[in-house]
This record gives structure tokens, C-alpha cells and sequence, in this order.
């Protein structure tokens, strides 16, 4: 799987970690950076990230925080990404059976390393189940997407 991973400054070590981490397992790691600890503003990196996973250069996308938040919350603005905090398994497997979430956000500050990679291997293992119920939920994000889209 293609994964594109970026971090702020607070996530840079965790983002690290991680991309060296999915490599191991075979995976290609597309890394948007940042490549310090220097501050940077976390709505630049979820841009790039969002940015590989819409045009296709990678297949899901990883974003790390402080507390995930802020990346979700910018990544989930361009069109087509479906974005979440996720600190549990639960929620890492389930939000892309269900909702086809493409991009994992996570909180530096809030999680470690161990818990971190199980988050990144339960959201890397997961496969959307293409059920009705859940296309024609997100057929209705759609519709929601497009109709402000319509507005700009």
C-alpha cells in the first residue's frame, strides 16, 4: 500500500517512527514531511497529505499532531478525504470498514509508540465493506460535499 505521512512539528518524531515502521512492512512510504522539529503549521502538512491521497499518488494517508485534532480537522476539508482522530483499534478498523476512511490522524501528545503502530496496523489492515447501508451513508457526505462546493 501507498501511505502518505506528515506530521507538525510535535509529530515529527512519532511520524518518524512510523514511516520507518510501514517500510518494514512492505509498504511504500510517501513522506510530506515535516523533517524537523522546528515549528511548523500543522494545515500545511494535512494539505499535502490530502493532496497525495485525493490525485492518487498514495492509496491512505497518515497525519500526526499533538493531539490529532488539528490535522483532522484541516485534512477533512478538501474534498473527497474522510479524516479522523483515532486512539483506539476499535475505531482505526472500524471508521474504514464503515466510512472508508482514508486518512489516519493521531496525537503525539496523547498516545505512544506501541499504541500508535497497533492504530496504524488496525487502519492499514482494514478494507471498506462496501455494504449499502454504508455507501448510501456516504453517498449523503457527498451530497453534502457538493452542494457547499456549489456555493464557492
Amino acid at each position: 500500500m501507498r501511505i502518505a505521512i506528515g506530521a507538525d512539528h510535535a509529530g515529527f518524531e512519532m511520524k518518524r517512527d512510523l514511516a520507518g515502521y510501514l517500510a518494514q512492512q512492505g509498504h511504500e512510504v510517501i513522506d510530506l514531511g515535516t523533517h524537523t522539529t522546528a515549528s511548523v503549521d500543522y494545515p500545511d502538512t494535512a494539505e499535502a497529505v490530502a493532496t497525495a491521497v485525493r490525485n492518487g499518488q498514495a492509496d491512505r494517508g497518515l497525519l500526526v499532531c499533538g493531539s490529532g485534532a488539528g490535522v483532522s480537522v484541516a485534512a477533512s476539508k478538501f474534498p473527497g478525504i474522510r479524516a479522523a482522530v483515532c486512539h483506539d483499534t476499535f475505531s482505526a478498523r472500524q471508521a474504514v470498514e464503515d466510512d472508508d476512511l482514508n486518512v489516519l490522524c493521531l496525537g503525539a501528545r496523547v498516545i505512544g509508540p506501541s499504541l500508535a503502530r497497533a492504530l496504524v496496523d488496525a487502519f492499514v489492515g482494514a478494507t471498506f465493506t462496501s455494504e449499502e447501508r454504508h455507501l448510501q451513508r456516504l453517498a449523503k457526505i457527498d451530497v453534502i460535499e457538493s452542494r457547499f462546493l456549489r456555493e464557492e
